[in-house]
């Protein structure tokens, strides 16, 4: 059983939470989030705290416990803070460009491509830097790795789009070597 499940989550100043069947409603000054009650849990909100409790002896139960107190977590510092990615386009010739609310990519195609920034999702660019930032955890971290998916970094030259502090491991490429006479 999860620990950190079984702890009251504190609810912050100017956040409102409600409760229904299936689903947890976050209200912030960010805007508003819902958070499904997973199977074999019960979620109750009083006293500025939320609680979750398993129903029953189910297995099942224990392990949606620690899943549903973390995606709520999510919920309150989405709201709260918000969460953010950096993007960096390494290549010569690589750039973007904000086309409306949609990014262009020119990352060595023949072609432009067009990426369809979902709704909650803000993308600024910073010359080959693209921040994306929402209220949604999972949905800022899909839609960086969609950009990155574009134009992965390759192992040789390293060109692509990486995550900012990503790491790309270098391969040597072809040696000329010398001949065995």
């Amino acid at each position: 059983m999860s620990r950190l499940g079984k702890k009251p989550i504190e609810i912050p100043e100017g956040i409102e939470v409600t409760t229904s069947d299936s689903i947890i409603t976050v209200k912030g000054k960010m805007g508003t989030l819902t958070v499904p009650i997973l199977p074999f849990i019960k979620a109750e909100a009083k006293d500025k705290a939320m609680t979750f409790e398993v129903l029953g002896d189910n297995h099942q139960g224990l392990i949606n416990l620690g899943t549903i107190a973390s995606l709520f977590k999510n919920a309150l510092v989405g709201l709260e803070t918000g969460y953010a990615k950096s993007l960096k386009i390494e290549g010569v010739g690589y750039k973007v460009a904000v086309e409306g609310k949609n990014l262009s990519f020119n990352v060595g195609f023949s072609h432009p491509v067009k990426f369809i920034v979902p709704e909650g999702i803000k993308a600024e660019v910073d010359k080959n830097t693209i921040k994306i930032s929402g209220i949604d955890k999972y949905l800022v971290g899909q839609t960086a790795a969609n950009i990155r998916k574009i134009k992965k970094p390759e192992p040789y030259k390293g060109k692509g789009i990486r995550y900012e502090n990503e790491v790309v491991r270098r391969k040597a490429g072809k040696k000329v070597g010398a001949s065995a006479a």
